[in-house]
């Protein structure tokens, strides 16, 4: 019975798990999405083991002597994100992912196991693997951080539900963009699916960039407020029914003209007559006419009539102002100076609260240009699917991988939340999309973002030999690095380059006598510069240099090599020597017997820190 299995479980545990699983029954919400998990087996994978990184440099490209922020993160993307915690925390500004869809349809691979459309646990098992990732991934992003997640219609609910759980408060919205054209497959409804969207969750700080304002329209003066303006409208899309309290005669003080209101546009702002005591947000329209925030037209010639005959005579032949009619309240309007035209809201060009225009919403496709929304808004245009296959095509590797998302919809997404010397990453990295956008996005504004993509072999039992990560996403970012199609390449200096890491991953019992010095460098290089590059020969490893200080990697500490260090500051004319070593004390007291003082860290404390811990 299930109880029994329950029981036996719960007697193998310790009282700290014990005591675990208490508080999460105590304190777990009573409202919002639930799935099948383990809380023990999470803090199990979390701290496994320690995961290290080894430089390929077969299969990176342009990596020589210089460092390269540009990574390419072989294996599964749970262990990827466990180690870039330990490096990148906090310091990745973009995140992107495109997971898989859970629709049982065979569409990932990462469990090696397939999960059925119909399995009732498949939506639990897709949620519980990415809620997993998104923990370690929430730990990366800068306070003002922000990540896009695609998702199809069938599983957003979920997915947003997900994410509202592990990005509390931080939900920005989604945009809707097409995917293909429509098509009669969903025959059951006569509906077609042909939409997908991306989530969109960031902190506080964040901003898209929008589109910078035109001021073409500025080009009015105002001599009292030494400003240009623009007008707008002052009236509202809301009936007189709809909103009775805003439809009223408007009246120009200053030259007693007034202006019949449209009783299908309202006016933006209440009259005071009308409000009596009701307290609204807006000031009054008298108010608005006061601070001349109001334009009224020149009327050289404004209507009046000195009967309700007169008034009757000129409606039944057309010839009066619009907005009036026989319904209206005739003798209100005789002996009064009546408008053709129409008063408009002042817009000072120094009362804008933002200077670019913000991001719509709605994707505009670019098969269809007739898409395209208000000008007070920026859209983003996108492709089909059926563009990121025609480019896989051109990059002659069709067939590698299908359905990639169109390069048009990634770039534009980063162009629209990226700064120049962001870092991206993409922890679901597929064909490597995301890494050709932000080439291309340098490119056209010469910005020095980089990119890191993590992607899986996808090997299973079928296929022991398949890398997906080394033969598509990799192979991609080097044949657009070298050019193609008649398209220029990227040179090292563009940011044409990166570097292939596979992960291995050690028992921490075992790390003293497993992690080599190679690991070490290439763990130190990401953690304290954010960047990977060859492993140099010799004892000691030079890292990188933060100021004046020389940031090294020291083996054992004999005297050719205490020789070296003590002469090391002089020689590259550095203030201070910062060595990561496996006997610190050791080595800081022998140099400072030499007269050299420096600071020395526990190799073991770095190599291991920042990778368990709850989630």
């Amino acid at each position: 019975m299930a109880s029994d299995s329950l029981l036996a479980q719960l007697d193998g545990l310790n009282e700290q798990q014990l005591r675990r699983l208490l508080v999460e029954h105590l304190t777990k919400q009573k409202l919002g999405l639930y799935w099948e998990a383990n809380a023990i087996e999470r803090d199990a994978a979390l701290n496994a083991d320690i995961v290290l990184p080894r430089l390929v440099e077969d299969w990176s490209c342009n990596l020589d002597a210089a460092p390269t922020r540009n990574l390419v993160i072989e294996g599964d993307n749970f262990d990827g994100l466990r180690l870039l915690r330990a490096t990148h925390r906090g310091k990745i500004r973009v995140i992107y992912i495109d997971p898989p869809y859970n629709t049982g349809n065979k569409d990932w691979v990462y469990n090696d196991r397939y999960v059925g459309a119909n399995d009732r646990w498949r939506h639990s098992q897709w949620l519980e693997f990415l809620y997993r990732r998104l923990m370690l991934a929430r730990d990366l992003l800068t306070p003002d951080g922000v990540i896009l997640v695609s998702i199809n219609d069938e599983n957003r609910a979920r997915l947003e539900l997900l994410m509202d759980e592990v990005f509390p408060g931080m939900r920005v919205g989604s945009l809707v963009w097409k995917k293909r054209k429509s098509s009669n497959t969903s025959l059951d409804y006569h509906y077609s699916s042909d939409h997908e969207h991306v989530l969109i969750y960031a902190g506080p700080g964040f901003v898209f960039n929008g589109s910078s304002k035109t001021w073409d329209g500025y080009q009015n003066w105002d001599e009292d407020k030494q400003n240009w303006w623009s007008s707008g409208p002052l009236t509202l899309g809301f009936t007189k029914d709809q909103r009775p309290n805003l439809f009223y005669p408007l009246r120009n003080p200053a030259t007693d003209i007034w202006y019949p209101c449209d009783p299908k546009r309202v006016w933006v702002y209440a009259s005071k007559t009308r409000l009596g005591d009701k307290k609204v947000r807006t000031r009054p329209m008298e108010e608005m006419i006061e601070h001349n925030l109001v334009n009224f037209p020149d009327e050289p010639t404004p209507a009046f009539y000195a009967s309700e005959a007169e008034l009757r005579t000129a409606l039944e032949s057309g010839l009066a102002p619009p907005y009036l009619d026989t319904s209206s309240d005739l003798l209100f309007w005789v002996g009064k100076k009546i408008a053709f035209g129409r008063p408009r809201f002042k817009r000072f060009k120094d009362t804008l609260v933002n200077e670019s225009m913000p991001l719509s919403s709605w994707c505009v496709d670019l098969a269809d240009p007739k898409e395209g929304g208000e000008i007070s808004v920026v859209q983003i245009t996108s492709g089909r699917t059926s563009e990121g296959t025609m480019l896989l095509r051109e990059l002659g590797m069709a067939e590698d991988f299908p359905y990639s998302k169109p390069l048009s919809l990634i770039k534009n997404l980063l162009q629209q939340t990226t700064r120049s010397n962001d870092i991206v990453l993409d922890f679901f990295a597929g064909s490597g999309t995301t890494g050709q956008a932000v080439l291309e996005l340098n490119a056209e504004d010469g910005g020095g973002r980089s990119f890191i993509l993590c992607s899986s072999t996808e090997v299973t039992a079928k296929e022991p030999d398949k890398n997906l990560c080394r033969d598509v996403c990799a192979e991609r970012m080097r044949r657009v690095i070298a050019g193609y199609g008649g398209k220029p390449g990227y040179t090292p200096e563009q940011g044409g380059q990166f570097a292939y890491l596979q992960l291995d991953k050690v028992d921490a019992a075992d790390a003293h006598v497993e992690i080599d010095e190679s690991h070490a460098f290439q763990l130190l290089a990401l953690k304290r510069f954010g960047a990977a590059l060859p492993v140099p020969d010799g004892t000691i490893k030079r890292l990188g240099r933060v100021a004046d200080c020389e940031v090294l990697l020291c083996g054992k500490a004999d005297a050719t090599t205490l020789k070296t260090l003590a002469a090391w500051p002089e020689k590259y004319g550095a203030a201070r020597l910062a060595i990561y070593t496996t006997r610190p004390e050791t080595l800081r007291d022998k140099l400072a017997a030499r007269g050299i003082e420096v600071n020395c860290y526990s190799l073991m404390d770095a190599l291991t820190g920042g990778q368990g811990g709850a989630t």
